[in-house]
This record gives C-alpha cells, sequence and structure tokens, in this order.
C-alpha cells in the first residue's frame, strides 16, 4: 500500500493583538506566526476499505471524528469523492512529540500534514494556495502549518502574509502536562473584560490589522535581531489567561528571571511559555535551571528554535 511520513512543526506566536469583533463573530487579529522544530510525525497510509482511521500513541489525543487530522481526511474525502472511490480509505499514524492543548497548533499541524499526505497519495497536484484554502474551513491555524516560517497572520488568522524566514533562533519551551486553556474562554473572557476598548468601525479594523505591517517586530525580524524580537514579544491574551492560571505566570517569571534569557512569552492561548535565548548551550542551561526550580513530573521542558518550513515530506513508499 502506497503511503507518505510527513513532518509537522509546532508554532509559537511572536505577536498577538486582539483588534476588534468581526462580523461572523470572531476576532479579528493580528499576528505573527513562527514554525519551531518541536515535530510530530504524521503518517498517511492508502487503506483497503473505504473508511478513516486514526491511530496515535498519546493517550490524550481522540482518535474519532473530534479530531482535527481525521477531519481533515473526512473534508479531503468529501470534496474529491471520485478519487476516495478510486484510492479507498486512509489510515493515519500520529507519532505524537508537541505537547497535547498546548497553544502550539498541535492538532491544526496534524491537519495540514493529513492534508498535504492525501493530495500526494491521490495525485491531487493541488496547490499550496489551494491546500490553505481546504485549511481554514478546518481551523484558523491550519493554513499557516501548511507552509510555515514566519508570517503575518490577519483576519482571524488565516489571511498569510510571508516575511523574511527566522531560522535557527533559540528556544526554551515548558508546558505542564495535566494544564489545559480553553482557547474559546480565553477569547471570551477577554471580549467581556476588554470588548469596550475594541475597535469598532469594520474599515478601521482592517487598517489597524494591516498597521502590524510596520510595527517594531516586523523591523526586527527584517534584521533578524533575536534580541530585538524578545524585547517586542506580545500576547494580549496574557492579560486574561496569567491572572487565571498561576502555574503560567510562575513559568513566565521563571523564565524572565533566568541568565541569558532574551525575552520570554505564552503562546496563543496557552499554557506553553517559551523563552528566546542567546545560544544552544545556554538554552540547555535555562531548561535545567526551570527543571531545578520547579522538579514536578508534570513540567514538560524541550529545547527547540525556529525554522523556514511548514509541513515536510520524510519519506514515501
Amino acid at each position: 500500500m502506497h503511503s507518505y511520513s510527513l513532518i509537522a512543526p509546532a508554532k509559537i506566536n511572536l505577536y498577538l493583538e486582539i483588534i476588534g469583533n468581526r462580523p461572523d463573530g470572531y476576532h479579528e487579529l493580528a499576528m505573527i506566526l513562527q514554525s519551531i522544530d518541536l515535530a510530530d510525525q504524521i503518517d498517511v497510509h492508502a487503506a483497503s476499505t473505504q473508511t478513516i482511521r486514526v491511530y496515535c500513541d498519546h493517550p490524550q489525543v481522540p482518535i474519532d471524528q473530534t479530531n482535527l487530522a481525521y477531519r481533515a481526511a473526512e473534508l479531503m474525502a468529501r470534496k474529491f469523492p471520485d478519487a476516495f472511490s478510486n484510492f479507498g480509505g486512509i489510515d493515519i499514524t500520529i507519532k505524537k512529540r508537541i505537547p497535547v492543548a498546548a497553544g502550539l497548533a498541535g492538532g491544526s499541524t496534524n491537519a495540514a500534514a493529513v492534508l498535504v499526505g492525501i493530495d500526494l497519495l491521490w495525485n491531487l497536484g493541488l496547490t499550496k494556495s489551494e491546500l490553505e484554502e481546504l485549511g481554514a474551513t478546518l481551523g484558523s491555524d491550519v493554513p499557516f502549518c501548511i507552509s510555515g516560517g514566519t508570517v503575518i497572520a490577519t483576519g482571524r488568522g488565516e489571511q498569510l502574509s510571508p516575511l523574511p524566514n527566522l531560522n535557527h533562533i533559540n528556544i526554551v519551551l515548558a508546558k505542564y502536562r495535566s494544564l489545559e486553556v480553553s482557547t474559546p474562554w480565553a477569547y471570551q473572557t477577554y471580549r467581556q473584560v476588554f470588548g469596550s476598548t475594541y475597535i469598532k468601525d469594520t474599515k478601521d479594523l482592517v487598517a489597524r490589522a494591516n498597521a502590524v505591517h510596520s510595527g517594531e517586530m516586523v523591523k526586527a525580524i527584517v534584521a533578524k535581531d533575536a534580541a530585538e524580537i524578545s524585547q517586542k514579544l506580545h500576547n494580549d491574551l496574557e492579560k486574561v489567561v496569567l491572572p487565571a492560571y498561576p502555574q503560567v505566570l510562575q513559568l513566565r517569571e521563571l523564565f524572565a528571571s533566568q541568565e541569558g534569557v532574551l525575552g520570554t512569552m505564552m503562546s496563543g492561548s496557552g499554557p506553553s511559555v517559551f523563552a528566546i535565548v542567546e545560544s544552544p548551550a545556554q538554552a540547555e542551561v535555562v531548561k535545567q535551571q526551570i527543571r531545578t526550580a520547579i522538579p514536578d513530573e508534570d513540567l514538560e521542558l524541550f529545547v527547540t528554535g525556529t525554522i523556514t518550513t511548514g509541513i515536510q515530506i520524510i519519506r514515501n513508499s
């Protein structure tokens, strides 16, 4: 049976600004998204039956229709019924390394890999833009995960504008296994607390979202200045998540106190916290210092770094 193995990288937010309400009920966002080399492996196999099956080595990951990878395969079967009929069902195996429910787009990047894998498996010849358009119907982060790299994301996060790629910026990332933050809760709470500050005019919403193009963070990225990027990190959701989740706040404060840490922030709606550090050696030192300060086995720690790509094929057979 024909199959593809793909690498599905996680993402962090270097910048997340909530601008206002959109007519569709979502928030208008201005974000800078960045791929990192912490990644899952997704194996997509042609099956002999007209079914979709998901397997995963992580007990917290669902293997039914609630899994985004399953829904990605279901979407492809629905959009391309002739190919589905011709090639048969799909077996999807997820080898999980990205923490679950972490604000790192783990589910979205798995879905992105399934879209790319099935496109190859069924010889559909879809363009990256076509895959991103399909991905947007599954979730706001899926289009970014397909292409990866460094991008400005506006709208609800699905409108992408590439930035110069950042490579080899060193990162230490931390996440409590048992701690989850609901993304809908984070955005709804932010709306309740800060909704009065939202821009109301639709034209102004778009103009404000586009203003991040000339922001100081973009200048720092263009200059590939890790220290300056670290000083411009921004995430509006920290305003509601950190007060409600003291463990996340503690991680952030602990990272900020470490020598060699250039900057630190919560990623997305959390609860992952990352720190940008000066070098790979310093990253290992910081990781060990955090482990010593918090010996709790529930705390996962990773040394990772920025990369320039999204979904990558590593093998076909």
